[in-house]
């Protein structure tokens, strides 16, 4: 497997794997798919010198993503710290995709100037709360009872490492 910087032809794939997670709930508090033209716009965002996204591929096809994304976006006194953000093909599940997209980013954060990483993510997550202990990072906040996921109720959790 190899991890390099997505291109616009990538976007198809990401935004297939990002549905999948949609569609299978808990892995997103999204409960709506993202069109591709949403995907494009996303991805102007993520300018490649700063918050970039990465791709897995294997056999010249993207297995898995990973992002680094600004948290509140334009206050200075926050800029090193960085969103990263996941999401692996469901054929490639249990293939450690995850944990190579994980340590990339960490290993890639000094690059971007990052002192601190985090993810949100839905407590029902068990995958990737496993996911984000074995590398390090720790239960950083607690929003409790702020998602509801088809009428169930859960919690929002923010886990950080400092780089």
């Amino acid at each position: 497997m190899k991890i390099r910087l997505a291109t616009s032809s990538d976007l198809p794939a990401i935004n297939d794997i990002y549905n999948q997670a949609v569609r299978k709930k808990y892995c997103t508090a999204d409960l709506d798919e993202i069109s591709l033209a949403q995907r494009t716009k996303w991805f102007e965002r993520h300018q490649s010198d700063q918050y970039p996204v990465f791709v897995a591929v294997e056999d010249d096809r993207v297995v898995g993503w990973i992002c680094y994304s600004a948290y509140r976006a334009g206050r200075r006194a926050l800029q090193s710290a960085a969103e990263v953000s996941y999401y692996i093909d469901e054929e490639n599940l249990q293939k450690g995709i995850g944990s190579q997209l994980l340590q990339f980013s960490i290993d890639e954060a000094s690059k971007y100037k990052f002192k601190s990483l985090f993810a949100i993510l839905l407590a029902a997550n068990l995958a990737s709360l496993k996911l984000l202990e074995k590398f390090g990072f720790e239960r950083w906040g607690l929003m409790p009872h702020v998602a509801d996921i088809d009428g169930e109720i859960c919690d929002h959790l923010y886990y950080g490492r400092k780089i």
